[in-house]
């Protein structure tokens, strides 16, 4: 028995290299070694090393988890689940895969090859970028990527870096994970959604596969719920010894932390000490102001002090990683915001770190259907790994007493998750009630999610899918968009309906200006503007874009340029787009024919619209642009970026709309509008729905205008059509 369990594990072909493993430090450590004489085959391709591999080697035994190997490989190849923790300078995101990778070449692939999960996709590109030249590869084969909208992998990629949401949909067609052997989940400290469902379900598909192993990597000591997650008993965790800050100063600057960081990096500039900066302040708007300052306040520099180049890093959104200063002349200063300590993972130049202490969150309230702005309080785990980024010194913009939260607080606590438990309910799991996650999310939220789902005819009687639901689930949209894209097939609207999801999807394609160029800009956008709402003027836009790109005289990346709009989220929408499209002929939808600007097609554009939003109706009810949300009754405003909400004074403006989101915490403003008619409403809403808004005006007309049109609906009958099938006036087909 003991042998077959053995054979099981691979522990036998196991030994032998990790013996091999745990020597390369000693074989490798004898000075300067000339390896030209020594014909080394890489044991993943079977070519010989390149000299550039040695050179990365002996960085790499340089790192803080170099000197864990030999655990690591051990607790791997006897136990199923390992945890290791240590920030992102010590090397845990690219070494610790590399040896997973070694681990199933051990065992001859025979349980799979290896998966590494990253919250952000480009820090999944620059690691596998990174790790394929470290085991001497090519990106693409041996070492991979898989993103959302672009995949770099072949048949025979060995190790793959995927974001965590990539990999939940790769379940929807695996749900066992069967060509993994080992699954490692990175920045699992975050605790994002994702992460946390990744985790739920990794739990259930360790025990339906005892061979396959889960390696959660954390920036910070897990908690003691973390650690007896999967088996109910502490998993081992290896804990990771890194360098940090020579030097923490504390400081009481309470609401002035952002020009007490600015003005410390003038003084850290000036002092000309060794080093870049990193900076970490609370919202993108801080962001984006200390760019300008620092960029205005650099002309002023003596140029003996060198050049003090700003560069803005916001979370989650594309960059290339930063590279090393090669001149020496020039102070790089990082401006970002929490939760983005992973991101600096290769920058070995950060000498000072200065931490406001703050971090934004947006905590979802599932009474009025949007998400408030909250500024609090770091984790204390997320304060270490500040520290830790800079070898010099940490300013900490807070006092040295305050109170920090232990850890972070779990995202399912505070997110919408309709789309989550149309996942789950995709993976037959009957409800997040069923199923053991590490946090279990708010049942208020949870039983929202299910009357929204239920609302869009995503779910049977029974509380299952229905047909329309697993269609939904096939698309990565929100569902109330996923619902909007398949009522486009219906109403032979599909061409743009699709083009609108892609560019709501996408990051908005319209800039932020400085104040002087914002007469200007809105001077641009006006060409684009129609006059039936926003979601028609993104379609312009689109096509214009698209316009342009098919013009050989026309540079695509000057034009958007020229009329304040982003390059980059409109290739992103473009391959939305083709991506939606490949879907629906995939599962054999219609895609119709384009026919934008016609009365028609108008029409049905609007009735798609409203099957997917008509929860997110609202009514102008003084004539002012006061306007009236009928779901929760609050009112807001239409946003000064919006066609609308440009007109001055608010003349002319459209007395009902369906919006695409309300922004209550920042401006409490309704965001891309489009204008409909009650009778549209009335057409596309459920019953049901339409029953249970709360009581108010604007209820009392909509059900004036169905009682009204039941009468007249009875006198056009003809006696020949009585015998027909009826559909009521307020139903529409799609439901």
């Amino acid at each position: 028995m003991a042998q077959d369990v053995s054979s099981l594990t691979g522990e036998d072909d196991f030994e032998e290299e990790k013996s091999r493993c745990c020597s390369d430090t000693e074989a490798l450590s004898h000075g300067d070694k000339d390896y030209d004489d020594i014909l080394e085959l890489n044991q993943f391709d079977g070519l010989p090393y390149s000299s550039r591999f040695y050179k990365l080697l002996k960085e790499r035994q340089k790192l803080p988890v170099w000197r864990a190997k030999c655990e690591f490989m051990d607790t791997l190849a006897k136990g199923q689940f390992v945890i290791v923790s240590g920030s992102a300078k010590t090397g845990r995101s690219s070494q610790i895969p590399e040896w997973c990778a070694e681990f199933c070449l051990s065992v001859q692939y025979q349980q799979g090859t290896v998966v590494c999960t990253q919250i952000h996709a480009q820090t999944a590109v620059d690691l596998a970028l990174r790790v394929a030249d470290e085991m001497d590869v090519n990106i693409g084969h041996e070492v991979g990527y898989s993103i959302p909208l672009q995949t770099c992998c072949a048949n025979d990629t060995v190790l793959r870096y995927s974001t965590d949401d990539m990999l939940l949909r790769e379940m929807m067609s695996d749900p066992l994970l069967e060509r993994y052997g080992v699954v490692v989940v990175d920045q699992a400290h975050q605790r994002t959604v994702a992460t946390d469902i990744l985790q739920g379900l990794l739990k259930d598909i360790a025990l339906q596969r005892p061979e396959l192993r889960v390696v959660l990597l954390t920036a910070v000591e897990p908690s003691s719920k973390q650690l007896a997650h999967f088996t109910g008993s502490t998993v081992p965790l290896i804990h990771l010894e890194s360098p940090g800050a020579r030097e923490v100063v504390h400081s009481n600057t309470g609401d002035g932390y952002f020009c007490s960081a600015l003005r410390l990096v003038l003084e850290i500039h000036r002092s000309k000490e060794d080093g870049d900066v990193v900076v970490f302040l609370v919202t993108t708007q801080e962001i984006d102001l200390a760019l300008d300052i620092l960029t205005h306040e650099s002309h002023s520099c003596p140029p003996e002090l060198g050049q003090l180049q700003p560069i803005a890093v916001h979370p989650g959104q594309s960059g290339n990683l930063p590279g090393e200063d090669q001149t020496g002349r020039s102070r790089r200063v990082f401006l970002t915001s929490g939760p983005n300590e992973d991101f600096f993972w290769a920058v070995r130049s950060i000498n000072f770190v200065i931490d406001a202490g703050l971090e934004k969150r947006d905590v979802y309230n599932p009474r009025i259907r949007t998400n408030s702005v909250i500024i609090q309080p770091i984790s204390a785990g997320q304060a270490e790994s500040r520290k830790q980024l800079a070898t010099g010194r940490c300013f900490c913009l807070y006092p040295e007493d305050r109170p920090l939260p232990a850890e972070t607080r779990p995202h399912i606590l505070e997110s919408d998750i309709t789309s989550t438990v149309l996942f789950l309910k995709r993976m037959e799991i009957a409800g997040l009630g069923h199923c053991d996650f590490i946090d279990r999310a708010d049942p208020e939220g949870l039983m929202q999610a299910l009357e929204e789902l239920d609302y869009l005819a995503a779910l049977d009687n029974d509380g299952n899918l229905s047909e329309m639901g697993i269609i939904m689930s096939e698309f990565p949209l929100e569902p109330q968009m996923a619902k909007t894209l398949l009522a486009s097939c219906e109403f032979d609207c599909v061409s743009e309906v699709v083009i609108i999801a892609a560019m709501l999807t996408a990051p908005t394609c319209f800039t932020i200006t400085p104040p002087d160029l914002k007469p200007e800009a809105a001077q641009c956008h006006m060409k684009f503007q129609h006059p039936e709402g926003d979601h028609f003027t993104l379609i312009n836009v689109y096509k214009a874009f698209k316009q342009c790109q098919q013009d050989p005289h026309c540079n695509v990346e000057k034009w958007c340029k020229d009329f304040y709009l982003n390059h980059a989220s409109l290739l992103m929408a473009d391959a939305l787009r083709a991506e939606l499209t490949d879907i629906l002929r995939r599962i054999e939808l219609p895609v119709s024919v384009p026919a934008f600007s016609t009365r028609v097609n108008t029409i049905n554009i609007k009735r798609a619209l409203l099957a997917g939003f008509f929860m997110q109706v609202a009514r102008d009810v003084d004539g002012s642009g006061n306007y009236f949300i009928l779901t929760h009754k609050h009112v807001a405003q239409i946003h000064p970026l919006s066609g609308y909400g440009s007109k001055t004074p608010k003349l002319g403006l459209p007395e009902w709309v369906l919006f695409h989101e309300h922004s209550f915490s920042e401006d409490n403003c309704l965001r891309v509008v489009t204008h409909i008619t009650p009778e549209e409403f009335i057409q596309m809403a459920p019953q049901y729905f339409f029953y249970n808004l709360p009581p108010s005006e604007s209820k009392v007309i909509l059900q004036n205008i169905l009682d009204n049109a039941v009468p007249q609906c009875q006198k056009k009958k003809t006696p020949a059509s009585q015998d027909e099938p009826q559909q009521s006036y307020d139903r529409c087909a799609i439901q």
